[in-house]
């Protein structure tokens, strides 16, 4: 039989980093009140997370960058919001905080997930910060400690 390994949501043993865009804070705000209750459902320690604060989404990747590079976390939440306006610089924007968190992750080796919401509207922001659509920041927490429980079982990559 095929051995099956899956990383649990258990975060008692975990040092955590959340990073959260104030930019449409009224969205980020509800995102980190979300990955904040579900971080605490898992036993994460007040004393072994911290969560830090960027201007937008376009400076989350430096942040998490540093934090990553620091070596006292074993796993990143990136939360945040942009909203689709009247020109491209929504494209821009949520591009570049997806693919920098992304480098961030494969370069450091460390789960680093991302809950950045890319809506058309608010209205669509506002469901999935804790609306009709659930929380996506308590999605997010949740999986950063999936994989790295997963990681920690299966071996990091060489």
């Amino acid at each position: 039989m095929v051995k099956i390994i899956e990383g649990s949501t258990d975060a008692r043993e975990m040092s955590l980093a959340v990073v959260v865009s104030r930019f449409n804070e009224s969205v980020s705000a509800r995102l980190l009140e979300g990955a904040l209750k579900a971080l605490g459902r898992a036993g994460a320690a007040d004393d072994r997370s911290e969560v830090h604060w960027v201007p937008g989404a376009w400076e989350l990747p430096l942040a998490a960058r540093r934090l990553a590079a620091s070596g006292r976390y074993d796993a990143i939440i990136a939360l945040g919001c942009v909203v689709r306006g009247g020109t491209p610089h929504f494209e821009y924007v949520s591009a570049a905080a997806a693919e920098g968190l992304a480098r961030v992750m494969l370069d450091h080796d460390i789960p680093l997930a991302l809950g950045v919401l890319t809506c058309d509207t608010l209205e669509q922001a506002m469901d999935r910060a804790g609306g009709k659509l659930g929380n996506k920041g308590a999605e997010a927490a949740l999986s950063a400690i999936e994989i790295a429980n997963l990681l920690r079982t299966a071996g990091k990559a060489d």
